[in-house]
């Protein structure tokens, strides 16, 4: 079993599209199942329909999965399992105030050191635990040795236990933390393999303690993967607008682009254009790179305009507006242009709209436009040319210009002659 374990906090932001994508790859090469599981407990932090806008954009990415899971749902089992390492006395409560505790950490600071919890509560007596009316939370006690992991592409990382430390697993709203209901969620899932980017490596150990606390002897696989970073080698986040997926979407990036573009990078891959289903036959998460890669939008550009071309002339057609295959050979020629179909409705939007003609050009514009009223049907551009010339008088420079602006609303662009190809059939719509 894999998972994708997002927060409903904000928009989807591509490094997160990329750990959904290596799952679900995965999940699909090992034939296992691939789930959801929705990270909700922080309820102050939660955005209303972010959830559903998560499950959305996987399904626009054909990322299905077989079950989607609210951790919230699963807070009573947190609290059992809590309840069992107390009882075990492999976790005990702390009355040590948030105040107390930062005072600790300004000192260890102070003294250049990194902060360790004391372990001041671990072995109070029970009376006093029973008679203390104060807050607390609930830490479980530190590992006796060190935390050896393997992961698929940091190979054998070791973890020392002052680094897991007794760290806290249930705050004192009663509320699991993070580590805590992670470990417990791919523990009660039988989660097999955790594919997440590196930021998590400090969880690692945390949440295979917890485990381990409980006597579930499993063992899970990892794959910490390089982070994602913008223009300025830091993380991606959610306040990176650019590179969240629903902005990429809205400018018009294809999610098959996307998830070229996401599996490419960092990666070592037959070929550079690619289908998530292609993918899917020689993915290996052991040629990921070992270091960061940062976010390059010219290159998803170049591949989103691969992925334009790749589309069938009527499919295409549908991004511009229309549902008509001659439209999408047109907006073809423009894709040496442009690279999104924002752009390419730019470029094709004008020539259906009302023109607006500068004054020295409206006689002769009125000239053709009614000698092409009057035209027959001419097949070929250069017939077509030859008779709206012969019949106006004009020069070939003076008519291109006009014609491209009837035509096309611009003044510049792609050969007349590859225009007229696919436009001649709305010749009579386009000359009002």
């Amino acid at each position: 079993m894999l998972r994708f374990a997002p927060s409903p906090t904000g928009d989807m932001h591509i490094g997160d599209l990329r750990v959904a994508l290596f799952n679900y790859i995965v999940s699909q090469q090992q034939k296992e199942d691939f789930i959801v599981r929705i990270e909700d407990i922080d309820k102050a932090k939660n955005i209303e329909g972010k959830d559903q806008e998560i499950l959305d954009i996987l399904g626009l990415f054909n990322i299905n999965y077989s079950q989607v899971i609210y951790q919230s749902e699963h807070v009573r089992f947190h609290s059992a399992m809590a309840l069992q390492l107390i009882h075990e006395k492999k976790a005990f409560s702390c009355f040590c105030s948030p105040a107390w505790i930062q005072k600790k950490r300004e000192e260890a600071k102070k003294a250049n050191k990194e902060y360790c919890y004391d372990d001041a509560c671990r072995n109070l007596p029970a009376e006093l635990v029973i008679d203390n009316t104060n807050p607390f939370t609930i830490r479980i006690a530190r590992p006796e040795q060190a935390i050896t992991i393997h992961d698929k592409i940091k190979g054998a990382l070791t973890f020392d236990v002052n680094e897991v430390d007794s760290f806290i697993i249930m705050n004192q709203d009663k509320t699991p933390t993070y580590d805590f209901a992670c470990a417990v969620d791919d523990m009660l899932s039988d989660i097999s393999l955790i594919i997440r980017e590196e930021n998590h490596l400090k969880s690692t150990p945390k949440q295979e303690h917890v485990r381990a606390s409980l006597s579930y002897d499993k063992k899970i696989e990892y794959a910490h993967i390089p982070l994602l970073q913008n223009a300025k080698g830091e993380k991606i986040s959610h306040n990176d607008v650019e590179a969240t997926v629903k902005y990429l979407l809205e400018e018009g990036y294809l999610p098959e682009a996307i998830s070229n573009y996401l599996i490419l990078t960092g990666n070592n891959t037959p070929k550079e254009i690619f289908t998530l289903e292609e993918a899917t036959e020689w993915f290996d998460l052991s040629q990921i790179s070992h270091t960061a890669v940062s976010f390059d939008l010219n290159v998803l550009k170049k591949i989103n305009r691969e992925h334009l071309k790749n589309l069938d002339a009527k499919e295409l057609s549908r991004y511009v507006g229309f549902a008509d295959a001659e439209i999408g050979a047109l907006a073809r020629i423009y894709l040496d242009e442009v690279s999104t179909t924002k752009e390419l409705k730019e470029k094709i939007n004008p020539i259906f709209a009302p023109r607006e003609i500068p004054s020295a050009l409206s006689a002769d514009i009125e000239t053709i436009k009614c000698i092409v009223k009057e035209a027959p049907y001419f097949e070929e551009y250069e017939a077509f040319k030859e008779h709206i010339v012969e019949a106006s008088q004009l020069t070939d420079e003076r008519f291109t210009q006009l014609l491209r602006l009837l035509l096309t609303n611009a003044q510049e662009g792609p050969e007349l002659q590859e225009i007229y190809k696919y436009l001649k059939n709305y010749i009579g719509e386009l000359i009002k």
